[in-house]
């Protein structure tokens, strides 16, 4: 199965959307394998946002993550990495189609909710910088032959 970091980012928490956005992740399939709420400092911040050290932008990444708390997930699940892209739909809310996550709750570009890894591979190095090893819980629900098939 594979994993994916999500992060529920603080506009989600304060507009009390974190209860619904997981309901969508679960009636979906996917499991969580991790969850907490913290407060993402500066310098984590500018780790998990490290690829647009330089452009216009990143500076208010960083001021937007750190201004309240975040809710950061791991979900499992078959291909689960490209099915919480599609739940989450594009960054821009405005452009993102009803539907989605962000086509149903977001207007922003900046304050689009939740960020969902792009790839395995960054989902792995997110996951690390966001997760101890041992915060992630293995276990099989009861209906994943119901949920994900024999496949």
């Amino acid at each position: 199965m594979q994993k994916t970091l999500v992060l529920l980012k603080p506009d989600c928490v304060h507009r009390r959307l974190v209860g619904a956005l997981l309901q969508r992740f679960e009636q979906k399939g996917l499991r969580i394998a991790a969850m907490k709420i913290l407060q993402a400092s500066t310098e984590l911040a500018q780790k998990h946002y490290a690829v647009h050290q330089g452009k216009p932008f990143y500076e208010s990444l960083i001021t937007f993550l750190t201004a309240g708390p975040t809710v950061a997930l791991v979900l499992e699940g078959r291909e689960a990495v490209v099915v919480v892209r599609n739940l989450m739909g594009p960054t821009d809310g405005a452009k993102a189609p009803p539907g989605s996550i962000r086509g149903d709750h977001a207007i922003s570009i900046q304050n689009n909710l939740i960020h969902g890894s792009d790839s395995p591979e960054n989902a792995a190095s997110e996951i690390a910088l966001w997760f101890r090893p041992e915060e992630l819980v293995h276990y099989q629900t009861v209906d994943a032959a119901w949920v994900a098939g024999s496949n």
